[in-house]
Protein backbone atom coordinates (compact mmCIF):
# COMPACT_ATOMS: atom_id res chain seq x y z
CA UNK A 1 0.00 0.00 0.00
CA UNK A 2 0.77 3.77 -0.59
CA UNK A 3 0.19 6.51 1.64
CA UNK A 4 0.81 10.21 1.17
CA UNK A 5 1.60 12.63 4.43
CA UNK A 6 1.24 15.94 3.86
CA UNK A 7 4.68 17.38 4.50
CA UNK A 8 6.03 20.95 5.38
CA UNK A 9 10.26 20.31 6.04
CA UNK A 10 10.34 16.85 8.31
CA UNK A 11 6.92 18.12 10.08
CA UNK A 12 3.41 16.86 8.87
CA UNK A 13 2.03 19.95 7.62
CA UNK A 14 -1.50 21.38 8.97
CA UNK A 15 -2.84 22.20 5.37
CA UNK A 16 -3.59 19.16 2.77
CA UNK A 17 -3.35 21.35 -0.40
CA UNK A 18 -1.26 23.85 0.77
CA UNK A 19 1.87 21.70 1.81
CA UNK A 20 5.63 22.10 -0.05
CA UNK A 21 5.33 18.81 -0.33
CA UNK A 22 4.04 15.16 -0.04
CA UNK A 23 6.15 12.34 1.48
CA UNK A 24 4.67 8.96 -0.10
CA UNK A 25 5.26 6.02 1.36
CA UNK A 26 5.09 2.22 0.42
CA UNK A 27 4.19 -0.46 3.11
CA UNK A 28 4.42 -3.99 3.24
CA UNK A 29 3.61 -6.28 5.40
CA UNK A 30 3.14 -2.94 8.32
CA UNK A 31 6.78 -1.93 7.55
CA UNK A 32 7.90 1.08 5.70
CA UNK A 33 10.08 -0.02 2.81
CA UNK A 34 10.80 3.06 0.45
CA UNK A 35 9.59 6.68 0.82
CA UNK A 36 9.34 9.56 -1.83
CA UNK A 37 9.49 13.31 -1.73
CA UNK A 38 7.47 15.14 -4.08
CA UNK A 39 6.49 18.88 -4.40
CA UNK A 40 2.96 19.56 -4.38
CA UNK A 41 2.28 20.04 -8.28
CA UNK A 42 -0.79 22.59 -7.82
CA UNK A 43 -3.90 23.60 -5.52
CA UNK A 44 -6.48 22.88 -8.49
CA UNK A 45 -9.91 22.04 -7.82
CA UNK A 46 -9.92 18.08 -7.69
CA UNK A 47 -6.57 17.51 -9.41
CA UNK A 48 -4.82 16.31 -5.97
CA UNK A 49 -7.70 13.35 -5.73
CA UNK A 50 -6.66 12.38 -9.24
CA UNK A 51 -2.94 12.91 -9.13
CA UNK A 52 -2.37 10.84 -5.88
CA UNK A 53 -4.33 7.95 -7.31
CA UNK A 54 -2.68 7.40 -10.45
CA UNK A 55 0.66 7.35 -8.02
CA UNK A 56 -0.96 4.23 -6.30
CA UNK A 57 -1.70 6.27 -3.08
CA UNK A 58 -4.59 4.68 -1.07
CA UNK A 59 -4.44 6.73 2.04
CA UNK A 60 -3.74 10.52 2.65
CA UNK A 61 -2.16 11.82 6.08
CA UNK A 62 -2.42 15.20 7.12
CA UNK A 63 -2.81 17.95 10.01
CA UNK A 64 -6.20 19.32 8.03
CA UNK A 65 -8.28 19.20 5.14
CA UNK A 66 -11.73 20.27 4.25
CA UNK A 67 -14.67 18.24 3.84
CA UNK A 68 -15.29 18.78 -0.09
CA UNK A 69 -11.52 17.30 -0.62
CA UNK A 70 -12.09 14.29 1.54
CA UNK A 71 -15.16 13.66 -0.28
CA UNK A 72 -13.48 14.05 -3.79
CA UNK A 73 -10.40 11.51 -2.11
CA UNK A 74 -13.15 9.12 -1.09
CA UNK A 75 -14.42 9.10 -4.55
CA UNK A 76 -11.50 7.97 -5.40
CA UNK A 77 -11.15 5.16 -2.35
CA UNK A 78 -8.36 6.99 -0.93
CA UNK A 79 -9.14 7.14 3.20
CA UNK A 80 -8.13 10.28 4.93
CA UNK A 81 -6.21 10.29 8.20
CA UNK A 82 -6.67 13.73 9.81
CA UNK A 83 -5.23 15.56 12.77
CA UNK A 84 -1.39 14.24 12.58
CA UNK A 85 0.88 15.81 13.73
CA UNK A 86 4.98 15.63 14.58
CA UNK A 87 7.78 14.37 12.23
CA UNK A 88 6.76 12.53 9.44
CA UNK A 89 8.93 9.38 9.39
CA UNK A 90 7.27 8.52 12.81
CA UNK A 91 3.69 9.15 11.58
CA UNK A 92 4.69 6.63 8.80
CA UNK A 93 6.02 4.21 10.61
CA UNK A 94 2.77 4.66 13.19
CA UNK A 95 0.20 3.97 10.74
CA UNK A 96 2.49 1.11 9.62
CA UNK A 97 2.23 -0.65 12.44
CA UNK A 98 -1.15 0.15 13.27
CA UNK A 99 -0.83 2.56 16.03
CA UNK A 100 -1.81 5.98 14.41
CA UNK A 101 -5.30 6.78 15.07
CA UNK A 102 -7.13 10.50 13.64
CA UNK A 103 -8.65 12.85 14.82
CA UNK A 104 -10.20 16.00 14.33
CA UNK A 105 -9.22 18.10 10.93
CA UNK A 106 -6.67 20.98 12.48
CA UNK A 107 -7.20 22.93 9.67
CA UNK A 108 -7.49 26.72 10.74
CA UNK A 109 -7.07 29.18 8.28
CA UNK A 110 -7.26 31.96 10.97
CA UNK A 111 -10.00 33.63 9.62
CA UNK A 112 -11.30 34.65 12.94
CA UNK A 113 -13.98 32.01 12.14
CA UNK A 114 -14.54 28.41 14.20
CA UNK A 115 -11.90 26.33 12.93
CA UNK A 116 -13.35 24.67 10.01
CA UNK A 117 -15.18 27.30 8.37
CA UNK A 118 -13.79 28.10 5.11
CA UNK A 119 -11.71 25.07 4.86
CA UNK A 120 -14.02 23.79 2.40
CA UNK A 121 -13.49 26.75 -0.24
CA UNK A 122 -9.54 26.59 0.69
CA UNK A 123 -9.12 22.75 0.07
CA UNK A 124 -11.46 21.91 -3.12
CA UNK A 125 -9.25 19.40 -4.64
Amino acid sequence: MKIAISTDGSRVAQHFGRCPEYTVYSIEERTVVAKTVIPNPGHEPGFLPEYLSNLGVSCIIAGGMGVRAQNLFAQKNIQTVLGATGLVDDVAKSFASGGLTGGKSLCDHGHGQSPHSGCEDHHNH
